[in-house]
């Protein structure tokens, strides 16, 4: 294997000549493709940051000085070069190592990124407490790529940053791409500079760093000597860095928004294998793309907005056909809410795409700018509950509890696709406040899933099954798992299943009937159980008197890691497996005396 083959942590790197590190470089990318193409994760962005990870091991002495990546899939060569080459096969498989840099793996991992933009307040916190504690012999790094430095937490960073003279080195992984292509002023400003026609005033320097660049960020001998440079320079500073996503695959290249994470690909050729069954049911994701177009060609008044990921989320579909109404606005999740609150207090019907677990990011947008004034944003939350390889800081299994607790707000997860298409219906007629439609990442279980808009009652449950002893409360796409559940148990008659839809607002006539009904109930949800839909059952019983055991199927306090969808869930105890044994085993438990 070459050079690579002698390498188990970066000591063994500084020990090579300037000479080695290209075909090192050649052997690093080769790795990663190896892997990646059978065993999937994020590729382009690590491709594009290999002879930038071998020259900042090479020149710095990690681990005693810091390295942050920010967004961690760039980190994959990092991962490689200190200690995990060997397990990296088990990269974002369960019990294996993370996709994301994480503290507990590896002290080469001096901080978790998963979401962006936190490296720059990450890095300069550690510095600060470098210099308090004395210790003056630490070099501070963040490389902050993948259009992460148009976020703005990452400015504020800089701002403050830029008054300290604290070490820190920001280099900026300039590859103009995200998951998808960069938007914006600042990466107008960023092709200006590239270009060398952007105006005098360099806007890093106006916030008092010490600027250089922009260098190829594939040539080693370049990186090295400036690098080097650098450690010599006090201060705040800020490198540029000109990569390409997914060099040294060609494929990768030219498609850089596919190949962000293509799944499983020829090595070789870098084709992407093809499924080979179209009969299937689609992607919920795709039902709301599809579906708001619909919607929109009828309702003039429709907007579509997402922070960064139009083509995860599927707005891709809307920006292709009716580009003036679909909106990315780069990684700003509190942008995006508050700029969907002013469009919707003007009377438009705005749509807001977000990954359950990047609204967090915008919480006090949630409550200040849409709830407390009843503006009627439509939120989409993408990819809720457990979405599987990318871990505990993609699961968006806190949506539930973080939303329920915040008052004017209806929140709604549809167990089918034409359950999302309805919502969405119903909601673009005008609510008189603000609601969150959560849906899982994958597959949903319908193969005609386009069928025409029916209008649905807000709060209203739905009853699935009718049955004499038990009633099973779902709430959301896991209730497909109860289904399946009830069949197989050893008594399905005696099960009654209902599809309960809202969180909030609950429906209390079916509750009431409910608690009047039936001895034991089940809630079954895919998210916490702290605060989930199960506690506002359990609050609600509390309220009417109702003194049954109620028992709460969700996922337990804990961060959960990673794995397949379906061995978190089992993992979770809320896979059809499971379930079936919980409703056996309360069909089968003996009755309290009366």
């Amino acid at each position: 294997m070459g050079q690579l083959s002698k390498i188990l942590y970066p000591k063994d790197l500084r020990e090579l000549s300037i000479g080695d590190l290209p075909p090192l470089a050649k052997e690093l990318r080769e790795f990663i493709i190896d892997i990646v193409s059978t065993k999937e994760g994020h590729l382009g962005a690590s491709l594009g940051v290999v002879e930038l990870t071998i020259a900042l091991h090479y020149v710095f002495n990690t681990p005693n000085d810091k390295i942050i990546w920010d967004v961690g899939h760039q980190a994959y060569g990092h991962k490689i070069l200190t200690g995990r080459k060997d397990r990296f096969y088990t990269n974002r498989q369960l019990g294996g190592i993370s996709g994301f840099p994480k503290i507990e793996e590896s002290e080469y991992d001096v901080f978790g990124t998963g979401h962006s933009s936190t490296s720059i307040s990450a890095i300069l916190g550690m510095a600060l407490a470098s210099s308090l504690k004395g210790e003056m012999n630490q070099h501070h790094i963040a490389v902050i790529g993948d259009a992460s430095i148009a976020s703005g937490m990452a400015f504020e960073g800089l701002n403050h940053a830029g008054v300290t003279n604290a070490n820190v080195l920001i280099i900026l992984n300039d590859n103009a791409i995200g998951i998808d292509p960069s938007v914006g002023a600042l990466k107008k400003y960023l092709t200006n500079v590239k270009k060398g026609t952007a105006k005098e005033e360099n806007i890093f320097e106006c916030l008092n760093f010490d600027y250089s660049g922009p260098i190829d960020g594939h040539n080693l001998k370049a990186l090295v000597e400036e690098l080097q440079r650098l450690k010599d320079i006090k201060g705040p500073k800020l490198l540029h860095v000109i990569t390409t996503k997914g060099k040294g695959l060609q494929k990768a290249e030219e498609d850089q928004v596919t190949y962000h994470a293509p799944g499983k690909f020829d090595k070789i050729t870098g084709e992407r294998q093809k499924g080979k069954n179209t009969n299937i049911p689609p992607k919920y994701q795709d039902v709301f793309g599809h579906s708001i177009v619909e919607l929109a060609q009828t309702n003039e008044n429709i907007i579509g907005i997402t922070p960064a990921m139009p083509t995860g989320s599927s707005l891709k579909i809307m920006m292709e056909q009716i580009p003036e109404r679909a909106i990315d606005v780069g990684i700003a999740e509190q942008h995006a809410v508050t700029l969907a609150a002013g469009m919707a207090a003007e009377g438009l019907q705005v749509f807001c795409n977000v990954y359950s677990t990047f609204l967090q990011r915008a919480y006090d947008q949630i409550i200040h700018d849409v709830a407390i004034q009843k503006l009627p944003v439509i939120f989409c939350l993408d990819r809720a509950g457990l979405v599987g390889e990318d871990g505990p800081t993609h699961h968006g299994l806190f949506d539930i509890a973080y939303l329920r607790c915040v008052p004017n707000l209806i929140i709604f997860a549809p167990m089918n696709e034409m359950e999302l298409r309805n919502i969405m219906y119903t909601a673009q007629l005008g609510l008189d406040r603000p609601i969150a439609i959560r849906y899982p990442r994958g597959r949903g279980v319908t193969v005609n899933w386009k069928t025409p808009f029916q209008k649905i009652t807000i709060g209203a449950a739905n009853r699935i099954k009718k049955g004499t002893k038990l009633a099973v409360l779902s709430i959301g796409h896991i209730g497909n798992a109860a289904v399946d559940a009830i069949e197989q148990c050893t008594d399905p008659k005696k099960v009654s299943h209902y599809n309960m839809r809202f969180v909030k607002p609950l429906d209390i006539k079916t509750l009431d009937y409910i608690f009047s009904s039936f001895e034991t109930i089940i809630t079954i949800e895919d998210g916490c159980k702290l605060g989930g839909f199960g506690s506002a059952i359990l609050e609600y019983a509390n309220e009417v008197g109702f003194s049954n055991k109620i028992h709460i199927m969700g996922v337990e306090d804990e961060f959960m890691g990673h794995g397949t969808i379906e061995e978190l869930h089992q993992l979770s105890k809320i896979d059809t497996n499971t379930i079936t044994i919980q409703l056996n085993n309360l069909l089968h438990a003996p009755q309290p005396p009366s």
